[in-house]
């Protein structure tokens, strides 16, 4: 059985005055504040939460 891949995503920028759809993924994530840090699992889904707001974010593999 393998191990699951997991990406590491901090937060880096604020999500106030952002696009809703933004804010909602960066707290999809489960980022709460600027140089929060999350470990997450390397999944196509959210691969494209990072995506959308990778502005936001700074992402370690």
């Amino acid at each position: 059985m393998s191990e699951k891949k997991m990406i590491k995503v901090t937060q880096i920028k604020s999500i106030s005055g952002r696009l809703k759809n933004h804010q909602a993924c960066v707290k999809g994530l489960g980022l709460r504040r600027i140089n929060h840090t999350v470990e997450v699992e390397d999944t196509p889904s959210v691969r494209g939460m990072i995506n959308k707001a990778h502005y936001l974010l700074r992402v370690e593999a």
